[in-house]
């Protein structure tokens, strides 16, 4: 059993374990959805498999015993986010009773469902694109718009550890990275430690608001480049403001379709109306997840030109 795939197997009931294991070594999974009195459903990048197995409410326990190494309330702070990351960097989602203290989550009781989601790196996915983010052993200030599940935050991943370690062959030497990791997805950290490789120069703020993240680097971390994935907010722009004022580039993704899908975000605009931006990555997942579709290049009046 490959080594990703072991920490899975450790956490499910026997039975479970065995009617997916071979599923694991010969497909390409992205997710286990395991729900109480339902079957156990196992989803691939274009289609599901439906087992025919039906979870036992005991087999749930059971799970969040062993995700939560015995300890469901040392996790409490991670449970109210709605997940738990095991060891290998797998993210398991929860769904159950929520339960509101002055209008927060303080916890989520009686689960009654999870997803498991399959953290997998591929290493040198960046490498095609990295020739048109840099120039001259510098980063630029780069947007990634990408729809959901086509591999934008594994391409962010591995920019992030091409600008880490550097890349000779570009004229790239290796930099300061500050990777703001709000959902735990870009290092997929396990007690802090970071699972996947993100670079020798990299530092992680795991499970960190981006805004307060974003700062907080700046004031303490000195980096080179800032790194954080899904901006949108107000506080975000305030913060990527802030790096820019105080010389730090910075790789970002948005949610979105094509170009002219966020011309109207007032993220956007901001990007472009300070002159922040100078490249627009458009990514999908037509003939392979994470396919480059569109590159453009940002000038100092807002003007955008396709490179690629």
């Amino acid at each position: 059993m490959k080594l990703r795939y072991e920490e899975i197997m450790k956490v499910l009931p026997q039975d479970i374990s065995r009617l997916i294991k071979n599923i694991l070594l010969e497909k390409q999974v992205q997710e286990i959805r395991i729900k109480i009195n339902k079957p156990v459903i196992i989803y691939l990048a274009e289609n599901e498999i439906l087992l025919p197995y039906i979870v036992k409410e005991e087999e749930m326990k059971q799970i969040l015993v062993k995700i939560s190494n015995y300890s469901l309330y040392a996790y409490e702070e991670e449970i109210k986010q709605g997940y738990i990351t095991i060891r290998g960097g797998h993210r398991i989602g929860i769904a159950g009773e929520c339960i509101f203290v002055n209008g927060e989550i303080r916890t989520i009781r009686n689960i009654s469902s999870i997803n498991i989601r399959i953290c997998r790196e591929v290493i040198g996915c960046s490498n095609e694109l990295m020739k048109f983010i840099t120039f001259n052993d510098r980063v630029y200030n780069t947007l990634i718009v990408s729809p959901p599940k086509c591999g934008k935050t594994t391409i962010l991943r591995d920019i992030a550890r091409n600008i880490s370690e550097g890349m000779p062959i570009i004229g790239l030497k290796g930099k300061k990275v500050s990777i703001i990791d709000e959902r735990s997805e870009i290092a997929a950290c396990y007690n802090g430690v970071p699972q996947l490789n993100v670079g020798i120069r990299s530092d992680v703020l795991d499970n960190c608001l981006k805004r307060e993240g974003m700062l907080m680097a700046i004031r303490s971390l000195s980096p080179d480049i800032l790194i954080c994935d899904e901006i949108g907010t107000k506080g975000d722009i305030e913060a990527l403001n802030m790096a820019f004022n105080s010389g730090v580039n910075i790789v970002v993704t948005i949610h979105g379709y094509s170009i002219e899908d966020i011309y109207n975000r007032n993220i956007f605009k901001y990007l472009l109306e300070n002159k922040i931006l100078e490249r627009i990555i458009i990514l999908s997942n037509r003939n392979k997840v994470g396919n480059i579709e569109k590159i453009y290049s940002v000038g100092m009046k807002g003007e955008v030109d396709c490179l690629k």
